[in-house]
């Protein structure tokens, strides 16, 4: 399984720099020179990227790839979403604290118990992370924003495969 650790904003300059804004808890590690990482364009196809340089600029990352040699090239890795194994990242120690891929596919569900959908991803926002959960059926449901604080979101069980919401009145109506 990979799990997203960064995406391509734009380029920067005119030497194949490209603005990342980073995903990780360890960009030193995923993005150290050397690194190599899987990257996937919108049409969902991919290549591999190598990580000639790094630095960081605005609370983002200016990266140099290999295969990025100049500002064309750079236009033409726009958008594009970084990838790394899940098996190469390191345990989390805090217990509330998860990766992305973790709480993707869980299903949603009141304090009741009653299932309201799934998480579909994580959204980083500058005001902090968003579950978006698709209410309803699978594939045919309506995506909710909801907040991933504890007053809405008291209790993630990765292990049973859920995540517990206790939503404020209106925040799943449609």
């Amino acid at each position: 399984m990979q799990v997203v650790v960064g995406r391509v904003v734009k380029p920067h300059g005119i030497r194949g720099e490209l603005t990342v804004d980073v995903r990780t808890d360890s960009p030193e590690q995923r993005f150290a020179p050397g690194a190599v990482l899987a990257a996937r364009a919108r049409d969902g196809s991919t290549r591999r990227l190598t990580v000639a340089a790094v630095r960081p600029h605005g609370g983002r990352l200016l990266v140099r790839f290999t295969e990025v040699p100049d500002r064309n090239a750079a236009e033409e890795a726009r958008g594009l979403t970084l990838l790394a194994d899940a098996e190469d990242l390191p345990p989390i120690e805090d217990p509330d604290e998860f990766y992305d891929h973790e709480l993707e596919g869980l299903r949603a569900e009141l304090t009741d118990g009653t299932v309201v959908g799934t998480v579909r991803e994580i959204i980083h926002s500058p005001g902090g992370e968003l579950l978006s959960v698709e209410v309803g059926e699978p594939g045919t449901g309506r995506e909710v924003l909801v907040p991933f604080v504890t007053a809405i979101v008291p209790r993630v069980d990765v292990a049973e495969g859920r995540i517990v919401l206790d939503p404020p009145e209106g925040l799943l109506d449609g």
